[in-house]
């Protein structure tokens, strides 16, 4: 079985971490995934060793891809331009949307339209997503699929593991606050400077890593306030870390007694809470939909109410404070991702599906094929 998935953005964030987890489970029950992206937000390096990437803008060329490769189907990850390729292209396989953008107004251009072509189903990652959906598509069935973590890459790697040679490297007398993601409106750093500066103001032995933001649409209005608000000695910015070294990131945190701190407005899913959990860390965000189905408050991490920096704070500072609620959050925290969100539990939910979507449409098409033979034929008579 051979599958395109087509998303304009190749990021380093949740959705291709994702989907690099599916593409290797996949490829163990004989699904080969191909991914093509028209914009590369330095997300080449997930995937390249997992499945064929095309990186192109070029209508020609997307459709030349879409007719020559002959794919069991297709899955569109919120672009709407997709649909005219496949349209142009002529392809007749079954089509399946993706629906990952959280904010409504955004999410609305890539489903007002399918330009013609009629999509089989439409796969959120969350309750709260599959809400979002229902608001704008009416009659095409929703089904909701947990993003899934790959637990032999992302694990609780013991002290004598972790790799201590490599950026961030960590400070002996620190707890670690981890921040990971864009520098963009949606994630919300600006809230995170108003927690460094709180915490500053507080306490010295706390130190924050910002993990992200190379390529980010706001990573140099974020930097300006950065220096001008002197929190360089706190905050500690890696634009770029590898992603076969983000296990040992969290590691590290776990290790200084820290957690992950997340000040995100939306979520379709969050990627990052169960990377974290499953690593070990517990995870301090706001209590909002989805991240309430993810992280259960008081046990797996603590939840802060809307964007209040102060009760943000007291949330971190409950953790850091505690090594014994730490350590039944951090044990907690792996238990519940192995249950609910190890990709082989998730990622077996697609597997049924894709095998059982194609097949239905394969014998529809031969139905509709055998029916148009018979009308010939009795015509012909």
């Amino acid at each position: 079985m051979k599958i395109l998935v087509i998303w304009r953005l190749l990021t380093v964030g949740g959705v291709n971490a994702g989907w690099r987890n599916r593409a290797i489970y996949f490829k163990k029950h004989g699904i080969e995934l191909e991914f093509l992206y028209t914009t590369d937000h330095g997300g080449y390096h997930i995937m390249e060793d997992v499945a064929k990437v095309y990186l192109t803008k070029d209508d020609k060329k997307i459709i030349k891809i879409i007719k020559r490769n002959n794919y069991d189907a297709i899955i569109v990850v919120d672009t709407s331009a997709a649909y005219k390729w496949i349209r142009k292209a002529k392809y007749k396989g079954p089509v399946i949307i993706e629906a990952r953008t959280p904010e409504l107004i955004k999410l609305q251009p890539h489903l007002k339209s399918f330009k013609g072509i009629t999509p089989q189903l439409i796969i959120v990652p969350s309750e709260y997503q599959k809400r979002l959906v229902s608001i704008l598509v009416e009659g095409i069935p929703i089904k909701v699929i947990y993003n899934g973590v790959d637990t032999s890459f992302y694990r609780a790697v013991p002290a004598d593991e972790i790799d201590y040679s490599n950026e961030p490297f960590l400070p002996s007398d620190k707890k670690i606050i981890g921040w990971i993601g864009r520098v963009d409106k949606r994630k919300n750093w600006p809230m995170l400077v108003e927690v460094a500066k709180k915490i500053k103001s507080e306490r010295d032995d706390v130190e924050i890593w910002l993990i992200g933001g190379a390529q980010s649409v706001q990573r140099d209005e974020f930097a300006e306030v950065w220096r001008q608000e002197e929190l360089t000695d706190i905050i500690k910015w890696f634009p770029v870390i590898p992603y076969q070294q983000m296990p040992h990131v969290y590691a590290k945190i776990r290790e200084s007694g820290g957690c992950t701190l997340a000040t995100t407005k939306s979520e379709s899913f969050g990627n990052t809470f169960i990377e974290s959990m499953v690593s070990g860390v517990p995870v301090v965000a706001s209590r909002i939909r989805p991240i309430t189905e993810l992280v259960v408050h008081g046990e797996t991490g603590l939840l802060y109410r809307g964007q209040n920096v102060d009760d943000a704070v007291k949330q971190l500072y409950k953790i850091i404070d505690d090594p014994i609620l730490h350590q039944s959050m951090s044990e907690a925290a792996i238990k519940r991702v192995h249950e609910k969100f190890a990709i082989h539990e998730v990622a077996e939910q697609y597997v049924q599906l894709l095998f059982n979507i194609i097949e239905q449409f394969r014998n529809q098409v031969g139905e509709v094929t055998e029916n148009d033979s018979a009308n010939g034929l009795s015509n012909e008579a």
